[in-house]
C-alpha cells in the first residue's frame, strides 16, 4: 500500500481535516501515513489524533483497513520509501512575519500593498520557504525519487515555478484550496455542489473565474440575473470593470488588498465595503493559534471525539489528488503546475499557472481555458509576474540590489534609501543570518 508523508505535520489549519480525508478513503485504507515535525509537542497531540480517528473510522464501520499513523522527527526517515510528499511546513513562524510588518509599517509601508511586503508572502518569510523547498526536492531525489511532490504551503505560485524551473523532471505540483469560492459561489447561485464546471486560470492567488456553467446553464448569464450578487462589492465592481469574477484570495482582504484602490481612503473603503486587514489577519492568526492549542488539548482528553476538530472530509483536496498520482485515478483537479501547452493564454510557459489539469500518475496535464481579458492579462503581468520574476532573481542571484528593486515595486515605495532601510533593519533582526549572508552586492 502507498506510504504518504506529511511534512509540517502539527499544521493547526490542514493535518486533522486530511487525516480525516485519509481514514474516509477506501482506496488508501491500508497506506501507511508518517507525520513528520519538528515541534515535538505537536506532533505527539497530532499523532495521538490521528490514531483515534482512525479507531473511530473503525468503530463506525468505515475503517476496517484505515491508515496506519507514524510519527518522526526525521525527515531523511519521514522520506524514505514514500509515494507522496505533502508538504505544508512553514519554516518562518507567524510571529517573523508579523514583525517584518511592524519593521514595514515605520518606513511607510502598509496595506494595501504587494505581495511581497504586506501579505504572508513576504520576502523575509519566503527565502526559508524557497530553501525549504529545494532542501526537500532533493532529499526526494535520494530517498523517494519516484514520489509525488505535493506543496500545499506557500508560495504556491513562486514556490511551484522554482522547483519545476530548478529541477526539471521533478514530479511536483502546487495545491490551494482557494479555488473553492467558486463552488461557494455556485452554491449561492443554487447550484448542488458537484454539478457545476469551472474555469479559474491565473497565478495562484491572483485567479479569475472566466467562464462556467451552473448545470445546464451558463455561469454568467445564471449571475446576470441576480440582482444581488453572492459576493463582495469589490468582485461586483471588478466584474462590470473586466467581465470577470476574481476567486478565493483575489480581490480579498488576504490579497494584498489589490487593487489597492478600493482601499485609498475611508470613503472608497465605505462605498466598496472594504474590510479592516488588519482584523482579518489577526483574525487569522488568532484562528491558527487556537487551532493549535484545541489540537494539544483535545490529545489530553481521549474521552472526547477526535473528529471535533477534523471537519468535514468533503472539503480536503490534498486526498483525491494523492489517489490520483499515486493510485493512478484520473481526475480533472484544479492545480498549480508549469505554463505548458500555453494553458493559460498570454502568460510565460515557464511560471506555474493555476488552472485545471488530468492528473493521473504519469504526469499532470493542464487542460486549456478561454483567453482572459487583456485588462486582467495586464494587471497580473504587472502586480503577480513582475514581483515574483524579481524575487525569484533575486534568490537565484543573492543581489541586494535585486532585492532592493523588489521592494521597490511596492505601492508605498518613493525612493531607493527608503527601500534600502527597510531591507537593512529586516536583516538585522538576529534570525535573519543565513538571509542576511546570502544577499549581498
Amino acid at each position: 500500500m502507498p506510504v504518504i508523508t506529511l511534512i509540517g505535520a502539527g499544521s493547526g489549519c490542514f493535518s486533522l481535516s486530511m487525516a480525516r480525508a485519509l481514514c474516509a478513503s477506501e482506496s488508501l485504507a491500508g497506506s501507511e501515513v508518517r507525520l513528520m515535525d519538528i515541534n515535538k509537542e505537536r506532533l505527539d497531540s497530532v499523532h495521538g489524533l490521528c490514531e483515534r480517528l482512525a479507531a473511530e473510522t473503525a468503530d463506525a464501520g468505515g475503517g476496517a483497513g484505515a491508515p496506519r499513523f507514524s510519527k518522526t522527527l526525521d525527515r531523511a526517515e519521514a522520506l524514505d520509501g514514500a509515494d507522496a510528499v505533502v508538504n505544508t511546513a512553514l519554516a518562518a513562524p507567524h510571529r517573523r512575519l508579523k514583525e517584518g510588518w511592524a519593521i514595514a509599517q515605520r518606513h511607510g509601508f502598509r496595506f494595501p500593498g504587494s505581495y511581497h511586503i504586506m501579505y504572508d508572502e513576504a520576502f523575509w518569510v519566503n527565502f526559508y520557504q524557497f530553501r525549504l523547498f529545494e532542501s526537500l526536492t532533493r532529499d526526494m531525489a535520494r530517498l523517494c525519487p519516484e514520489a509525488w511532490h505535493l506543496m500545499v504551503a506557500n508560495p504556491v505560485f513562486a514556490g511551484t515555478t522554482l522547483i519545476h524551473r530548478n529541477f526539471p523532471g521533478a514530479r511536483m505540483v502546487g495545491l490551494c484550496h482557494g479555488f473553492t469560492s467558486a463552488i461557494a459561489i455556485g452554491e449561492a447561485l443554487g447550484c448542488p455542489r458537484g454539478k457545476g464546471t469551472f474555469q479559474i486560470p491565473g497565478p495562484n492567488h491572483f485567479v479569475w473565474l472566466n467562464k462556467g456553467h451552473l448545470g445546464d446553464q451558463e455561469f454568467f448569464s445564471v449571475l446576470a440575473k441576480r440582482e444581488e450578487k453572492p459576493f463582495s462589492k469589490i468582485h461586483a465592481d471588478f466584474l462590470r470593470r473586466h467581465g470577470v469574477v476574481g476567486i478565493g484570495d483575489t480581490l480579498s482582504w488576504t490579497g494584498a488588498c489589490w487593487p489597492w484602490w478600493y482601499h485609498s481612503d475611508a470613503e472608497a473603503m465605505e462605498r466598496f465595503g472594504a474590510g479592516d486587514p488588519w482584523v482579518g489577519w489577526n483574525g487569522y492568526f488568532d484562528g491558527v493559534e487556537k487551532s493549535a492549542a484545541d489540537i494539544i488539548a483535545l490529545a489530553g482528553q481521549p474521552e472526547r471525539s477526535a473528529r471535533e476538530l477534523a471537519g468535514s472530509e468533503r472539503d480536503e483536496w490534498v486526498v483525491p489528488l494523492v489517489e490520483s498520482l499515486v493510485l493512478n485515478v484520473p481526475r480533472v483537479m484544479t492545480v498549480n503546475t508549469l505554463n505548458a501547452r500555453n494553458a493559460v493564454p498570454g502568460l510565460p510557459g515557464d511560471i506555474a499557472v493555476e488552472v485545471q489539469a488530468l492528473c493521473r500518475k504519469d504526469g499532470v496535464f493542464p487542460i486549456p481555458v478561454d483567453p482572459l481579458p487583456r485588462g486582467v492579462l495586464a494587471h497580473i503581468w504587472r502586480d503577480r509576474l513582475a514581483p515574483v520574476e524579481m524575487e525569484l532573481e533575486a534568490y537565484r542571484t543573492g543581489r541586494m540590489c535585486l532585492l532592493e528593486e523588489l521592494v521597490l515595486m511596492d505601492k508605498w515605495a518613493v525612493s531607493l534609501r527608503q527601500a534600502r532601510a527597510f531591507i537593512d533593519e529586516i536583516l538585522a533582526l538576529p534570525y535573519h543570518a543565513e538571509m542576511r549572508e546570502h544577499y549581498r552586492d
